[in-house]
């Protein structure tokens, strides 16, 4: 089965909404104070002394669970693509002005890294 070029379309955009969401979710700072109920702080010394915190998941129940989940970039990825795409079968129109913001911001931060990345040469 071959998708047309709209489906296609379709499918990127809603692979690009869904890794942003996704980094959102697990990495983004600004997501950190939902995070951090479901972390304990270790504080761990490095070889040269300093202090460092290690964020880890709480060991049991629901914050436990939610914890590993969060954790885990895969994990999370399939919980965005399955929200996102029953957002956007649902309600098509709040689906896909989310899609189209997440996908463009998507798009904005792979562009960001790759620049870096040459500039860093």
């Amino acid at each position: 089965m071959f998708l047309s070029q709209s489906e296609f379309t379709i499918v990127l955009l809603l692979g690009l909404a869904s890794f942003r969401l996704t980094r959102l979710i697990v990495f983004d700072k600004i997501t950190e104070p939902l995070r951090r109920p479901f972390y304990k702080e270790i504080e761990e010394k490095n070889e040269e002394g300093i202090s460092e915190i290690y964020l880890v998941p709480q060991e049991k129940g629901l914050r436990g669970w939610v914890g590993q989940l969060l954790s885990c970039f895969w994990c999370v990825g399939v919980w965005s693509s399955l929200f996102l795409v029953v957002l956007y079968l649902e309600h098509v129109f709040i689906g896909e002005v989310l899609i189209l913001i997440l996908a463009v911001a998507a798009v904005g931060s792979i562009i960001e890294v790759i620049i870096s990345k040459i500039m860093d040469i």
